[in-house]
């Protein structure tokens, strides 16, 4: 299993549009992953669950991953935060 902290750096923080390429990204995946925030952990895999977070900017969430492709999910994962979810600032 991986586990990787991930800071929200984007504006809107992990809103509908965000949470929806997160569990894009995600259900590319055979593997289990699931995102914690404030101690809840959620599949993500399911947008619903995302939103519920509440994730601002500023905030950090930790994806654990584990699965046979679980190092590629996290790579694609941790890319997919660090280029903002494609949004422009």
């Amino acid at each position: 299993m991986i586990e990787t902290k991930l800071d929200i750096i984007n504006k809107l923080g992990l809103h509908a549009r965000a949470a929806a390429k997160v569990v894009s990204v995600a259900s590319r995946y055979e593997s289990r992953i699931h995102v914690i925030h404030n101690g809840k952990p959620i599949d993500a895999k399911s947008i619903m669950g995302l939103l519920m977070l509440g994730a601002a900017k500023g905030s950090s969430v930790v994806f654990q991953v584990e699965g046979n492709d679980e190092a590629a999910a996290m790579g694609e994962l941790t890319d997919l935060f660090a280029r903002r979810f494609d949004e422009e600032e």
